[in-house]
């Protein structure tokens, strides 16, 4: 009696074991999403930037760095001839780079080709030339590539030192490079493509 008790209880565990494993669902299997077909775009976007730190001495030893920075947009050549009137015409304002207006922002007074520039932001066009080039310095007022030049906002139009390059630069590429030595900050501001390699002195007032 014990022996078909024990059989019998045997059976109902494996018959319930059964029941409980016919009831689990496997979980459905997802097909990876597909990723979207990626293409570059025809211009980058590149920033430069100089921090000045102050000197340190008692009176100033709490006193915060600053800095000085270009944002602007970098196309390239890839095979085109700047000076042409899709790219870059000679005497028309251009905007110095791709799609969104090169900026200057600088945390400190600055002098930049002889001009003052109190702290603030600015928008920077050039005028290139055959003879030579002009920097433009506008004041911010909110304006946007799509709206186009206006002389309205003009601050100063500085000559650019010109060199001509042996080896073309194929994509637009500005610096804010520093000096070293005694006095106050100063340094070169530089711009280069194509063949030409443009340059204007900055320095803190």
């Amino acid at each position: 009696m014990r022996q078909h008790r024990l059989a019998l209880a045997l059976a109902l565990l494996a018959g319930g074991a059964t029941g409980l494993s016919a009831q689990v669902t496997p979980a459905p299997t997802t097909a990876p999403r597909a990723q979207p077909a990626l293409r570059a775009l025809p211009s980058t976007r590149a920033t430069t930037e100089v921090t000045l730190a102050p000197i340190t001495d008692s009176t100033m030893a709490d006193a915060p760095s600053v800095t000085i920075r270009l944002d602007y947009g970098q196309p390239h050549l890839r095979g085109r001839t700047l000076h042409t009137d899709s790219l870059v015409p000679y005497d028309r304002p251009w905007r110095t780079g791709a799609n969104a207006l090169t900026t200057l922002t600088t945390g400190v007074d600055l002098t930049v080709g002889g001009t003052a520039l109190p702290k603030g932001t600015y928008k920077l066009y050039t005028l290139p030339g055959r003879a030579g080039w002009k920097l433009i310095i506008q004041k911010d007022a909110g304006q946007t590539a799509e709206q186009g030049y206006d002389a309205a906002h003009d601050l100063a139009r500085i000559d650019l030192r010109r060199q001509t390059l042996a080896t073309p630069v194929e994509s637009l590429t500005m610096w804010l490079i520093p000096a070293v030595g005694a006095g106050p900050a100063h340094g070169e501001l530089r711009l280069a493509w194509g063949t030409s390699l443009l340059s204007a002195d900055w320095s803190v007032r």
